[in-house]
């Protein structure tokens, strides 16, 4: 402690030397102390810091002064409270000195306080004080209005600080309103824009009696229009403080609105164009509100767009034609003496109309046909505006048009009737001539920022339509050609179109462009010869897609490519050969040669192998090898069999080692590669290359990976049908790997069918050590050597799903071998010996061989199955269930009339026996079910008011799954049975609903549109579980089919928000001996509502009412803060209540990935809510930190 003070104490000294070096050095050094964090000052030495920079800041040297500045932020944090009052006193004082240099240099002193000054949110006192008394003050000086410079700084310090501190300054909000709304007047506009912008920050945190007090204010002043220029002002103020706190003036935008229209109308361009700021400003920030007023504003824009009261548009045409003619320069300079242009601001108008499009356009998806009928043609006749500044907002609004236009490319949408959503694009197709009308001349204009409008529209317009313009390919070359080869061109506006023309030719047919390679070639490579790395970059890109054009392999072309090769090929090989360029380009121009090679190998001739000589080089290169082993595999999938041999002996042992880096894309890539290059260069592979490779595979066989093993096996399953004599050398070591995954819980889906099609082509080599007995033996040993009988499952559950598959695969490719493993199973489940883990197994093969083969020669089948539904162990029960299931789907008229004869007259094995009947419904073809569909459903119509839920369940579900073979007689009768029955009728029934949605398109779907809003009528079913279902019903369709509700949403979301609110009379007293303990039997129904707003989140946005829908979340949050739960509860209530918490809480978490949500005081003050309870902040990182992992492992799924 000591030496620090002493040393700081030797500073303070040096800072009072005469000498400004050693001042400097000092305050320097002072500054190094300060940032530390481990610095602690005493009382001593804090106050002679501070006066000494406090008089430091009136230095005669500016650095010094400077640095003084900057020492009072990190101070701010070291100092006691009383400390800090000082500086601020000071400081402010010195803001209203007569010095012009000690005034500013104080302002910047206030301001860097402020912004070290701790949240309030951290509860420390210091900051509330502080800001009171600067406050004071600021008031003050605003007040006085003696200097403009004052007011100014004052007012850039007061907007500073409600900005980041606005809800501590809670007391002096009416003060600092009163004190800024005469500043509004004041005669120095610059005055009236800061007190705007600390008006905007104001509401941010206000009360609502100071908004509206606010508000009623400029109300009453735009009314009364004592000038011009105060109007201006006063509209500006209402834009800034919509664009602040937009929501909170919805409810005054009746009222403001007709004042604003009325103000476009007055002469003024100034007032005009702040008009139309505050109009764009409330689109965005008050959709609501402005629905009613949204076509007014539209007309308003689409009339002062076109706005331009000094300038001619008539005689364009002739005009054009004359300049055409003779050169047009002279004619240009007699017009500048009559009129200039300096004085005609009426482009902001236009600018401000075209932004207010923009803003209706990008936020109301909702009006796109009225759109194209009326915006659409607007903005392309104004294509030919003169003031950039302008056309470039104009092209923007129309990119806007077509990016709301875009299709959704998902597997949400991908099922919506296809009529409502092509409207618009029948409209935009028809539209496209008149676009390339009003932009072709546009391209070879001088200005490079309208060329580089006129290229991002039509990139975006070539993305939304692909095709469109096909047509009009042989208008847009020129403009191409001449932007790519203009000197004068920007190197901007050569990406801008060398990506237009890469848009452009992904997404046409290859032979509109054919007539045009001749001109689009040269250029292309020159731009790959460019030095910018960005311009080669993109030009390698088109290069490689002018490939594919040239020449399509995959259907029959007439254009001759030979001509072309020798420009494609020499500046491409340039590149590529070139060690010392950017990264981005050699992996593009490996790709690009790679492609060159697929489609052109063959008219390479001896350029071909030096050419693969350089990816043999490439490979060894760390940072170029991945790239490279996907351009090999290209190439060796070519038609045209490029000849790989000479650089096939030293590429696979190279290949090889790349499977035991740790570099997963590599590993996938690299086996892709190796796949290829088997089957289709297998004559030149010698077996001890392919040995190689071998070794290198057991490796990658493991659970911890399981889309690389998948591919490894598929890899396998290659080698086993082209190399079967290098299989057997290896099996072992492979094999074992392969058993141990079929072993583990985790195998489902692509990787199980890799290891089937494996397992298949294995037993198909016929090599002795791997044949079918063996096989079979090795992949059921665990089951058998499992203990006797009394031991439980030893493997997990689904590992004996994947040995039973893997088995009847086997026995499908042996058909031989087969009835003799079926009887051996059966013999197995017969046996009393068995252990419960052999019972289930063999079951699961029935099952499986059963499903497509027909096993009547087996007779004591049957009654062995049923036997089984009395087993002891569950497990061998379900497995029994699920056999008899799948064993009826290959034999249906033998078993199912048994079956449901046992349904009926079996009450105790029912639950079972519809187990197996869902079986038979959801595996069965349509049409070989149809002649039972009456049967069955009456039978389930028995059992749908079953008082087992679990039943009912199953129940629903076969009910779901039936309706599905014929749903135009079936879906009405559901709709029926609504309105008949008990709840638990209905809840069946709703619950069969949902098993009726899936997320593929279906036959129901156009049906189920119809008549769903009727089944979600149930959502304000009297009973608690009815209800309860309904939200499942409507989740899973917000989930898998959100085309089915998205036009419900008016009318479901009440009922949907009506069940998150806490039901008092649903919450009981239980007592539990000695305790009381509450039980809220509402609880899962608002699980079950919140996570329905978390899916709508994902699927409808669009159609939400955001604060509406915040207002809720916000209840449940609280929800649970009221709900202390009683000292003496039961932990399962805690985790319910947790659970519920989770739920809104992934709604928020969702909320705030929307850009600017910060700034909504409604989420502001809600954030700072979940901050301040520490159960609440640590469960909200871990749902963060959860959404953050998910997008990873959705793509990994994908691929």
């Amino acid at each position: 402690m000591a030496s620090v003070s002493y040393h700081i104490s030797s500073l303070l000294e040096k800072m009072t030397s005469t000498d400004k070096d050693f001042r400097f050095m000092a305050t320097n050094d002072l500054m190094m102390e300060l940032q530390k964090d481990s610095i602690k000052l005493d009382e001593d030495s804090e106050k002679k810091v501070v006066k000494m920079l406090l008089k430091l800041l009136e230095d005669k040297n500016g650095e010094v002064q400077n640095l003084a500045v900057k020492c009072l932020g990190p101070l701010v944090g070291k100092v006691k409270e009383y400390q800090v009052e000082t500086i601020v006193d000071t400081l402010c004082t010195n803001m209203l000195s007569d010095k012009e240099q000690l005034r500013d240099i104080s302002s910047i002193g206030l301001k860097t306080v402020i912004s070290e000054l701790p949240p309030a949110a951290t509860g420390s006192t210091m900051t509330a004080n502080v800001c009171k008394k600067i406050t004071a003050q600021l008031t003050g000086a605003i007040s006085k209005q003696e200097d403009v410079s004052v007011q100014l700084e004052a007012l850039d310090i007061l907007s500073d600080m409600l900005s980041r501190l606005g809800g501590t300054l809670y007391s002096f909000h009416s003060s600092i309103l009163t004190c800024l709304l005469p500043q509004l007047t004041s005669p120095r506009l610059a005055v009236r824009k800061r007190a705007i912008i600390a008006l905007g920050h104001l509401v941010l945190t206000c009360s609502g009696n100071i908004f509206s007090e606010l508000t009623e204010h400029l109300l009453a002043e735009l009314k009364r229009n004592e000038s011009t220029s105060t109007t201006r002002t006063y509209i500006q103020c209402v834009a800034g403080i919509s664009r602040q706190a937009g929501h909170r003036i919805g409810e005054h935008l009746e009222k403001i609105i007709p004042l604003i229209v009325q103000y476009c109308n007055v002469d003024d361009d100034e007032l005009r164009e702040y008009c139309f700021q505050a109009f764009e400003s409330f689109v965005r920030r008050c959709p609501k509100e402005m629905d009613p007023h949204i076509s007014s504003v539209m007309g308003l824009c689409l009339k002062y767009i076109t706005f331009d009261p000094n300038y001619n548009y008539d005689n364009e045409e002739e005009e054009e034609e004359m300049m055409e003619t003779e050169n047009g320069e002279d004619e240009e300079q007699e017009s500048d003496d009559e009129y200039s242009d300096d004085d005609d601001i009426s482009w902001k108008v236009r600018r401000a109309a075209a932004k207010c499009l923009e803003a209706i356009v990008s936020s109301r998806h909702d009006l796109l046909q009225d759109f194209y009928r009326t915006l659409s043609p607007a903005l392309i006749s104004r294509f030919k505006e003169r003031e950039e500044n302008v056309k470039a907002d104009i092209f923007n609004a129309y990119i806007s048009l077509l990016k709301q236009t875009l299709p959704t490319q998902s597997w949400l949408h991908s099922s919506d009737a296809s009529g409502k959503d092509d409207v618009p694009l029948t409209m935009l197709q028809n539209q496209v001539p008149n676009i390339i009308k009003a932009l072709h001349k546009q391209l070879k204009e001088k200005s490079i920022k309208s060329r580089q409008g006129c290229f991002s529209l039509l990139t975006e317009l070539a993305s939304v339509l692909p095709g469109c313009l096909a047509d009009h390919i042989p208008a847009l070359i020129p403009g191409i050609v001449f932007s790519l080869a203009d000197k004068s061109s920007s190197s901007n506006m050569r990406i801008d179109t060398l990506s237009f023309l890469h848009v452009l030719l992904c997404n046409h047919q290859p032979e509109v462009f054919h007539p045009h390679v001749k001109a689009l070639l040269p250029s292309v490579v020159t731009c790959i010869g460019d030095p910018f790395y960005k311009i080669t970059s993109e030009a390698l890109l088109v290069t490689q897609q002018l490939v594919k054009v040239i020449r399509p392999l995959d259907k029959p072309c007439t254009f001759d490519a030979k001509p072309y090769v020798k420009d494609l090929f020499p500046g491409t090989l340039k590149r590529l050969k070139a060690a010392d360029i950017d990264q981005e380009v050699k992996e593009r121009a490996i790709s690009c040669m790679g492609q060159i090679i697929y489609n052109l190998g063959d008219h390479l001739s001896t350029d071909l192998q030096p050419t693969l000589k350089i990816f043999l080089e490439r490979l060894k290169n760390e940072i170029t090898r991945l790239t490279t082993v996907k351009a090999l595999t290209l190439i060796a999938s070519s038609p045209l069999k490029i000849d790989l041999r000479p650089i096939l002996g030293e590429g696979l042992p190279i290949l090889a080692s790349f499977l035991r880096k740790n570099q997963r894309a590599l590993k996938l890539s690299t086996l892709n590669a190796l796949d290829i290059l088997v089957k289709n260069y297998s004559d030149s592979l010698k077996p001890a290359m392919i040995e190689a490779v071998l070794t290198e595979l057991p490796v990658l066989i493991t659970e911890n990976d399981m889309h690389v093993s998948q591919v490894t096996i598929m890899f396998l399953t290659t080698l086993a049908k082209v190399y079967p004599s290098c299989i057997s050398k290896i099996s072992g070591s492979v094999l074992a790997e392969i058993f141990q995954l079929v072993h583990s819980p985790l195998l489902q889906g692509g990787a199980l069918n890799a290891i089937i099609d494996f397992f298949q082509a294995l037993v198909l080599t016929k090599t002795a050590a791997m044949g079918y007995p063996e096989l079979v033996k090795q992949l059921t040993g665990p089951v058998y050597s499992s203990g006797s009988a009394g031991a439980s499952l030893t493997l997990h559950k689904q590992a004996y799903h994947s040995i039973a598959k893997c088995v009847a695969a086997l026995s499908s490719a042996c058909p031989k071998e087969a009835p003799a493993t079926v009887n051996q199973f059966v013999q197995d489940v017969k046996s009393p010996k068995s252990s419960p883990a052999v019972q289930v197994l063999a079951f699961l093969f029935l099952a499986e061989v059963g499903r497509t083969t027909n096993l009547s020669a087996q007779r004591e089948l049957r009654a062995v199955i049923l036997e089984a539904f009395s087993s002891p162990s569950e497990e061998v029960k379900s497995a029994a269930s699920y056999a008899l299931g799948n064993v009826s789907v290959g034999n249906l008229k033998e078993y199912l009339p048994f079956m449901l004869k046992e349904i009926g007259s079996q009450p105790k094995r029912q639950y079972l026996l519809l187990h197996s009947l869902k079986e038979v419904i959801s595996c069965s073809p349509a049409d070989s079910l149809t002649p039972y569909v009456e049967d069955i459903w009456a039978l389930l119509f028995k059992h749908c008011e079953c008082t087992e839920e679990g039943t009912r369940n199953v129940v629903a579900e076969c009910l779901g799954k039936l309706t599905l073979v014929n749903p135009a007689e079936l879906l009405p009768r559901l709709r029926k049975q609504l309105s008949a029955g008990s709840p638990h009728a209905r809840s069946t029934v709703v619950t069969a609903i949902k098993f009726t949605i899936t997320d593929q398109p279906q036959p129901i779907d156009a049906l189920l549109k119809g008549c769903i809003d009727d089944f979600l009528q149930t959502l304000q079913d009297p009973d608690l579980n009815v209800r309860r279902v309904a939200l499942a019903l409507f989740n899973s369709a917000a989930h898998n089919k959100p085309s089915l509700i998205r036009d419900l949403l008016s009318t479901v979301l009440p009922s949907l928000y009506n069940e998150t609110k806490v039901r008092r009379e649903l919450i009981r007293e239980v007592e539990m001996g000695p305790f009381k303990h509450t039980v809220d039997d509402g609880l899962d129904v608002r699980k079950a509502a919140f996570e329905c707003m978390y899916t709508l989140l994902e699927s409808c946005l669009d159609r939400l009412d955001i604060y509406d829908y915040l207002n809720h979340v916000e209840d449940g949050l609280k929800d649970h803060y009221d709900i202390r739960v009683k000292a003496g509860s039961v932990k399962q209530e805690f985790e319910k209540q947790d659970e519920l918490k989770r739920s809104a809480m992934r709604a928020v978490a969702a909320l705030l990935t929307i850009p600017e949500v910060e700034k909504s005081p409604a989420m502001a003050e809600f954030s700072s809510q979940i901050r301040s309870s520490p159960e609440m902040a640590s469960l909200f990182e871990s749902i963060q930190k959860d959404s953050a992992s998910l997008p990873t492992s959705e793509s990994m799924d994908m691929s």
